[in-house]
């Protein structure tokens, strides 16, 4: 008699109680309720409540994009690839890429334009975004998906992600979770193999209470137990840290720690940090969303001695060497 040996997705499939390992987007679910929350968040007095409108048009512009829009998906044959050497299904990396973003990037300029006025070297920056030729376009791409800081421009970088937000998050939301492989590098998303924005403690049904990381491009979610670093995996020297009041005697910043939805989630093995959500404490936290508009919470962390374990795709530093300073202000 042969016995087949269960995969772990397999596994996971037939056990009820099992954590749901994955959680791919929903196409049209992604960037509206991001928009609405990073409106949500410019409203409540924040330092750049400008520039998180701005970004928030842009949103509405990829929700109105994808919409009409379908992506070219990997072959059968990529899949199996993938799935064979614990690859990403889609990798961002792989350098081959539809090339239909580039006319997403065209299509979201315009629908930022239509939503309102520009100021002067924002119409600059889009005149120039409209300039760039495909090789320029693909470079710049690359820069950004290899983290190459020295080559990446950061006042065009938040619109060239967008558009390849829009290519990835089609493509993500069609994966079969059944057929996410297992990564050797756990910190990575296993769809596409870019880093997550920041985690979320999820509230109801399957995912109720547990942790999930968020993919800065694909909006994929994968699960990762609670203590532990997204960077270096280590279990040890986790610490969380909240922006608490100056005037809080230490009782007081116990309770704000304590009942803040928004963390700062530190490792003293590899000094770097990214942050937590707890939904129970604010249901309308949205990882991506959330992320960016704590600044202040970044400035915290680069004063305390902790960097950025990457950055966030809508707010490059301004230099390489900014890279390396978590505590100073991004571009």
């Amino acid at each position: 008699m042969v016995q087949r040996i269960l995969e772990a997705a397999d596994i996971e499939s037939l056990d009820p109680s099992a954590i749901p390992r994955i959680r791919t987007p929903e196409r049209l679910a992604v960037f509206a309720p991001r928009a609405a929350r990073l409106r949500q968040l410019a409203s409540r007095n924040n330092p750049i409540a400008g520039y998180l409108r701005l970004m928030a048009a842009l949103a509405d512009a990829q929700q109105t994009v994808i919409a009409g829009f379908k992506a070219q998906p990997p072959s059968p044959e990529l899949i199996a690839s993938a799935q064979q050497y614990s690859m990403p299904l889609i990798p961002a990396l792989s350098g081959a890429r539809d090339p239909a973003w580039r006319d997403v990037l065209r299509q979201l300029l315009d629908k930022v334009e239509a939503a309102g006025p520009l100021t002067p070297p924002l119409a600059a920056l889009f005149a120039r975004l409209r300039e760039l030729d495909a090789d320029a376009l693909e470079a710049q791409a690359d820069a950004i998906f290899a983290q190459r800081f020295d080559e990446v421009d950061p006042a065009s970088a938040p619109f060239i992600v967008a558009a390849l937000q829009v290519v990835w998050t089609d493509l993500a939301a069609d994966i079969d979770k059944r057929a996410v492989p297992y990564l050797d590098t756990p910190g990575l998303c296993p769809v596409c193999g870019s880093h997550p924005v920041a985690s979320v403690v999820r509230v109801g049904g399957a995912y109720d209470n547990y942790r999930y990381l968020q993919c800065g491009l694909c909006a994929t979610e994968w699960h990762m137990v609670r203590s532990k670093c997204s960077n270096c995996d280590s279990t040890k020297g986790i610490a969380y840290h909240v922006v608490g009041s100056p005037e809080a005697d230490a009782q007081a910043r116990e309770a704000e720690s304590k009942n803040a939805a928004l963390k700062a989630e530190s490792c003293d093995e590899c000094h770097t940090y990214r942050k937590i959500g707890i939904q129970a404490k604010d249901y309308d936290f949205e990882p991506f969303a959330d992320d960016l508009a704590s600044l202040t919470l970044d400035l915290l962390m680069g004063a305390e001695g902790y960097q950025r374990a990457s950055p966030h795709p809508w707010l490059w530093p301004e230099r390489a060497s900014d890279a390396a300073q978590a505590g100073d202000e991004p571009a």
